[in-house]
C-alpha cells in the first residue's frame, strides 16, 4: 500500500532499454507499493490504483493496450499512465500522442504523464536498430534540421540519459490526491 494511501496500488511496466524500469522502481519505492514487469490483466485486477508505464516507440506506447483494451474491466479503479521517451516532452508535441492513446473522456479520468528517459543505440533490439538506422539516414539527408533532429543524430554514437527522480513528483502528487 502506498504512503498515506489506503488504496492497494501497483506499478506495472514494460521496458526495453531500462529507462521505464528506473522510473517504475522509483515510483513503487516512493509509493511503497507492489511492482510488476510485463503484467497481465489477472495480475492487476485486484488493485485499486494501477500505475502503468511504457516506452514511446514510433508514436506508440509500449504495452499500454493492457490498460486501454481493458478499461471496462478496470472501471472504478484509479488509472495512471506514464510514457517514457527521449524527446523533450513539449506539451504541443505530447498532446497529439495522448490524443492517439486516449479519447477526450479518458484523458479527463486517467492521469497521464510524460517522463523523459534517454537513448542508447546499443541497448536497442535488432529490429529497433534497423528502424533507427533508417531514421538516421533520413535525418542525415535533410538539408536543414531542427534542433531536435540534430540532437537525435548526435546521440547515435553517444548515449544520453535524462532520467531524474524529480520528474515523478507530479505523478506521485496526482496519485496521492
Amino acid at each position: 500500500m502506498g504512503k498515506g494511501n489506503n488504496m492497494k496500488t501497483i506499478v506495472v511496466y514494460k521496458s526495453k532499454s531500462g529507462y521505464t524500469r528506473t522510473y517504475a522502481e522509483w515510483i513503487a519505492q516512493e509509493m511503497g507499493c507492489d511492482i510488476r514487469e510485463n503484467a497481465e490483466l489477472s495480475d492487476i485486477i485486484g488493485y485499486d490504483t494501477i500505475i502503468y508505464g511504457g516506452g514511446m516507440y514510433a508514436g506508440g506506447f509500449n504495452g499500454v493496450k493492457l490498460i486501454t483494451k481493458n478499461l471496462d474491466r478496470l472501471s472504478g479503479k484509479k488509472i495512471v499512465l506514464f510514457a517514457v521517451g527521449s524527446n523533450p516532452g513539449r506539451e504541443h508535441e505530447m498532446q497529439p500522442f495522448w490524443d492517439k492513446m486516449l479519447n477526450a473522456e479518458q484523458q479527463k479520468n486517467i492521469g497521464h504523464f510524460y517522463l523523459r528517459g534517454g537513448f542508447d543505440f546499443s541497448k536497442l533490439t535488432a529490429g529497433d536498430k534497423i528502424l533507427m538506422k533508417m531514421l538516421k539516414v533520413r535525418l542525415q539527408k535533410l538539408k536543414e534540421r531542427t534542433e531536435d533532429e540534430q540532437g537525435m543524430l548526435d546521440v547515435y554514437d553517444t548515449p544520453i540519459d535524462f532520467r531524474n527522480k524529480e520528474n515523478i513528483r507530479p505523478l506521485l502528487d496526482y496519485v496521492l490526491k
